[in-house]
């Protein structure tokens, strides 16, 4: 049934217009760069926020990583071959299809567009909106070139996603103790990396006594 329904999303993809499937095949390739860019926003916004609100920033990356590297670890234990390599009679994909090793089950871009897109939505309340049709996307486009079953995105999803939001749970004190401890140190650089957090309030007590609260 997964064999057919790859069967069934290539040969769409080969009768899409020429232009689409060109976007298809930069998506597919460069998309993981839009989640790199959030990443850099989000870290830019938590710079003048909190210091749990910059710990997710920053923790937000690390957790894709993580994503990453169980998916990698998964392809070694399966070592299922690619369908555009294993399914007789498939149409060629629109993109050169990875060499006998580089295996199939999961597909890493699902798994790190998966962990971003749950990383970035624990980090930046608000974008579950944008990051969840990304990841969802980015994943249905490695199947639309013809690289994975939709079983592989479909792991791959899940278990990026489940990965980033326990790593973000677990990781979450820890980090956002450093982020205090880096905040209250002098280094210049550490300071710009970390942020100065809200800025503090100059406030008068009765009595004329200034008083300063975030």
């Amino acid at each position: 049934m997964d064999q057919n329904l790859y069967l069934d999303i290539l040969d769409h993809a080969r009768g899409t217009p020429h232009w689409l499937q060109q976007l298809a095949e930069l998506w597919t390739e460069a998309g993981l760069l839009v989640f790199a860019a959030l990443f850099l926003a989000g870290w830019w916004r938590a710079r003048a926020a909190g210091a749990r609100t910059m710990a997710l920033a920053l923790l937000a990356p690390l957790a894709t990583a993580c994503g990453y590297a169980v998916s990698e670890a998964l392809k070694t234990v399966f070592d299922e071959e690619r369908p555009c390599r294993a399914v007789a009679g498939a149409p060629a994909p629109l993109v050169e299809c990875p060499p006998t090793g580089d295996w199939s089950f999961p597909s890493n871009h699902a798994a790190i567009a998966g962990a971003a897109a749950v990383a970035l939505a624990l980090a930046w309340r608000g974008t579950l909106w944008l990051t969840a049709p990304l990841a969802l996307l980015m994943a249905y486009s490695r199947v639309f070139v013809g690289v994975h079953y939709p079983h592989d995105v479909a792991a791959g999803l899940l278990l990026g996603g489940a990965v980033a939001y326990a790593a973000v749970r677990a990781w979450t004190r820890p980090a956002t103790a450093l982020v205090g401890t880096a905040r209250a140190g002098r280094s210049a650089a550490v300071l710009w990396c970390a942020g100065r957090g809200p800025r503090q309030r100059a406030t008068v007590r009765p009595g004329g006594v200034r008083d300063r609260s975030r």
